[in-house]
């Protein structure tokens, strides 16, 4: 066989490999979507109705057991399913946004707004982000509407940082100087120009941030400082549980499961698009 040929064949396997791979994590999430939109149809009975036994075993009628408050831990795991992956997106959303404006702007038009908004990230990334957060959370007197804002305003500076750079590279390459000399306008040269080339590595930062967000607004909720009783949440739930693990392990290892598997398929996700989106799993 020719080695000139496996050389041009195996980026051909690698590419499809990547792309069969993906579109079964795009199905996966796309199941958990559904169950986190149709939460409240899939939910076998009030999920804050207290009328059954309190600490039920799991059982054919309670499929992951009821909470010391007799409610049905299927139904509260699926609303706080709901409530912790809506949140995170809601988050995600937030930071990808602002973030990316701010590091074009700076990247682009530079100065003192440069200046300043790159000093203030710095000052947000001084400081360990869940540490920082904690901080601001406590501020803010908790709750989960302050649990998303004190993570947005420390989680915000990376999108800005890689933004600012790709914004930098790109801002006076040859296109963007045809543009310019076309007469298009700063706003159109972003518009068109910048951030449709910045919109991968955003993409791929976005996605691999949402496991990481679940994960801490679901600490901050364990820590008495996300959503409070009796909101349905994920880190909440475990944290009202935490005391009967060795008792009535199912009020603490139902929500736990809930939340490692919706971690594990948005993360295998993120990395299934960035492998997608790497150049040098492209054939020709």
């Amino acid at each position: 066989m020719n080695p000139q040929n496996v050389t041009v064949r195996k980026p051909k396997i690698q590419k499809n490999y990547t792309k069969h791979k993906l579109l079964f994590f795009i199905i996966l999430t796309a199941l958990l979507m559904l169950a986190v939109v149709f939460a409240n149809q899939l939910c076998p009975y009030n999920p804050n109705a207290q009328i059954f036994e309190p600490l039920e075993t799991p059982s054919a009628a309670h499929i992951c057991g009821t909470d010391r408050y007799g409610r049905d831990m299927l139904s509260r795991v699926l609303i706080g399913l709901q409530t912790s992956v809506l949140s995170t997106l809601l988050l995600v959303a937030i930071i990808t946004l602002f973030g990316t404006a701010a590091g074009v702007l700076c990247g682009y038009f530079g100065g003192k707004t440069d200046a300043l908004i790159m000093r203030v990230s710095d000052v947000c990334l001084a400081f360990p982000g869940l540490v920082f957060a904690l901080a601001i959370a406590a501020l803010l007197n908790g709750g989960l509407r302050n649990a998303i804002i004190a993570l947005a305003v420390v989680s915000w500076p990376k999108y800005a940082r890689i933004a600012r750079s790709q914004t930098l590279s790109l801002k006076n390459s040859d296109y963007v100087f045809a543009a310019r000399l076309s007469g298009d306008t700063s706003v159109e040269i972003i518009t068109r120009h910048i951030l449709p080339n910045i919109f991968g590595p955003i993409l791929v930062t976005a996605m691999l941030d949402i496991g990481t967000m679940m994960m801490e607004l679901a600490g901050l909720s364990f820590l008495g400082l996300g959503a409070q009783p009796p909101t349905a949440e994920l880190g909440n739930m475990m944290s009202s549980g935490r005391s009967m693990l060795q008792t009535y392990p199912w009020v603490i290892i139902s929500p736990g499961i809930a939340i490692f598997l919706a971690v594990a398929v948005f993360n295998l996700l993120g990395d299934t698009v960035r492998d997608y989106l790497d150049p040098r799993n492209s054939g020709k």
